[in-house]
């Protein structure tokens, strides 16, 4: 066990070309700090944390439940990735940190939930100015006893961790697997499977526990799309008429806002200029816009407390749609709506879907593009629309940008909705530059239309409705964006 201790406390970091400090300065350095205590008390949303540990307990009567945060990961060399915490991990404790690790352990009719987490590299040791995780480097960081206040929850050392995980009934024990080799490793000989049901079943618990969400988060979310809405006016301020613009501009001018009003962007932006509409994960975004093509752009600004938005909205780069390319964004206009329109606690899943690409299906029939009826190209043993919508109306939305991706089928994709859910809607015709079954003027043309929605008691509530969604809409607010020209967030 002494190993698995050494595994779940990694070592400071240094740097190769540190040099080696006289002793001289060893004792300077050590001599003359003031401690300065950090004013923390409990965050507004610790109740929500605390309610979420507890549904989780309730599922797993007299098991313990080890849901790691995650480590850093390296970017190249000795530099790494800026860190964000696993999402179920946040979801249930609200700590940011890498390495820690929530225990649940059985306790009376429900468990004790304690965190385990780094200690404090304060100036009691050489590590706050030698290396690299120290307070010299990355700032004053909470001790165990001012993370337990503000999270409302137990902390303890991660050194102690190693003891705890070896105090684990086997058979009793579940881990949310994939997050935290070291913890994978001290854990597996209690679960020698690594795709082991109980883990599983874990994964999708909590999972379906994030389906429904509560006041905090849809206003988390709301914050989060709110800011996007305000990136997509920052991008269509500085996107010129008459001439081309680096792709990449565009997406620098949305990163700003996103780290401006936000963490960062939820996930990597796509900037689709022309053909590149058509690529449904353009994210290289190394192409540029031209007047007179369509512009595909699908971005979301993660909030401060990662719950992300996702939307996408296709403009005319000139300002002015032409007559086939505004045919193709209202067939897709006319798709979502009704997908929107049949959103309400009980309905399928799938229904969405059906509703959405059946729409979709027409508007082919119409382009003259299907080879067989709407009927025929609807049914399961052909779906050969789906050559140019690609991919399903929508999917959960939360603290990821697919959230919910554990939870099992018959609750999720087979299930039906429930009031509280958010998801987003958002099909798509895609027409591909080397695509001979469609007439060349198509060819190239990518439109998606994507929001935000939430599933209220009577059908559901757009939440990113702060950008316009019809063909006309889009080209009066393209217009006015343009008008008021340039700003800087405030």
């Amino acid at each position: 066990m002494a190993e698995q201790q050494k595994a779940a406390q990694p070592a400071a970091k240094t740097e190769s070309h540190d040099p080696a400090f006289p002793e001289a300065f060893l004792q300077f350095m050590r001599q003359g700090w003031r401690e300065d205590p950090l004013a923390v008390s409990p965050l507004p949303e610790v109740p929500n944390y605390a309610k979420r540990r507890n549904a989780l307990s309730e599922a797993f009567p007299g098991e313990t439940l080890i849901i790691p945060s995650g480590n850093e990961k390296v970017r190249a060399n000795d530099t790494d990735y800026p860190f964000r915490p696993g999402s179920d991990f946040f979801y249930l404790t609200g700590d940011r940190d890498p390495d820690s690790v929530l225990v649940l352990r059985p306790s009376g009719s429900g468990h004790d939930a304690v965190v385990y987490t780094h200690q404090r590299n304060s100036k009691d040791t050489d590590a706050f100015f030698r290396s690299r995780n120290g307070e010299l480097w990355v700032g004053r960081t909470h001790t165990l006893a001012e993370k337990s206040t503000e999270l409302g929850v137990e902390t303890a050392s991660l050194g102690e961790l190693g003891a705890a995980l070896a105090g684990s009934a086997p058979g009793r024990t579940r881990v949310l697997r994939g997050l935290d080799a070291a913890v994978d490793r001290a854990v597996l000989a209690y679960e020698p499977d690594r795709a082991n049901p109980r883990d599983r079943e874990l994964a999708w618990v909590i999972s379906e526990l994030k389906l429904v969400k509560d006041e905090w988060e849809i206003a988390q979310l709301q914050a989060a799309i709110d800011a996007t809405v305000r990136g997509f006016e920052d991008v269509a301020r500085v996107l010129p008429a008459d001439r081309s613009v680096k792709e990449r501009l565009l997406e620098g001018v949305f990163g700003l806002r996103a780290r401006h009003d936000g963490n960062d962007v939820g996930y990597s932006s796509i900037v689709g200029a022309g053909p590149h509409a058509t690529i449904l994960h353009w994210v290289r975004n190394t192409g540029v816009t031209t007047p007179g093509e369509l512009l595909l752009m699908d971005m979301g600004v993660e909030g401060h407390n990662f719950y992300t938005a996702d939307v996408t909205r296709t403009v005319p780069v000139s300002g002015r749609f032409t007559p086939l390319q505004r045919q193709v964004y209202d067939i897709v206009h006319a798709s979502q709506q009704a997908g929107m329109d049949a959103i309400r606690p009980g309905v399928e899943f799938k229904q969405v879907h059906r509703t959405c690409m059946r729409v979709l299906a027409e508007g082919l029939h119409d382009l003259g593009l299907l080879p067989v009826s709407v009927d025929e190209a609807m049914s399961d043993d052909s779906t050969v629309y789906r050559r140019w919508t690609l991919h399903g109306f929508g999917h959960m939305l939360g603290i990821d940008v697919h959230d919910c991706s554990n939870a099992r089928n018959e609750t999720y994709r087979d299930g039906a909705l429930a009031e509280g859910y958010v998801l987003t809607v958002e099909p798509g015709l895609y027409f591909q530059p080397e695509d001979d079954l469609v007439p060349a003027e198509l060819r190239g043309m990518g439109v998606r239309i994507e929001d935000d929605v939430l599933v209220t008691a009577d059908g559901c509530k757009n939440l990113s409705a702060g950008l316009p969604r019809s063909s006309s809409e889009v080209e009066q607010w393209m217009a006015s964006q343009r008008e008021a020209g340039p700003r800087l967030p405030e």
